[in-house]
């Protein structure tokens, strides 16, 4: 089975605001078609994760509930 990596253009990539000033070990996100995609701060033209919208949501949401004691 072949799956089609979408492609970012190279200013859709963000790092987190909690990131901090001067951090270089950080992962990087974007926005892709269909979801969302992250990829290593360090090296930007390495390989990336792409996750469906639905899984990239999920996540965030397990982030945010640990973040604020839901769990």
């Amino acid at each position: 089975m072949s799956h089609r990596i979408p492609a970012v253009p190279g200013d859709a990539w963000f790092k987190s605001s909690y990131s901090g000033a001067g951090t270089s070990e950080c992962i990087e996100t974007a926005r892709c078609d269909g979801g969302a995609a992250v990829r290593d701060s360090k090296n930007p033209l390495g390989s990336r994760l792409v996750f469906s919208a639905g899984a990239w949501a999920g996540f965030v949401a397990a982030v945010a509930d640990e973040r604020l004691g839901r769990r």
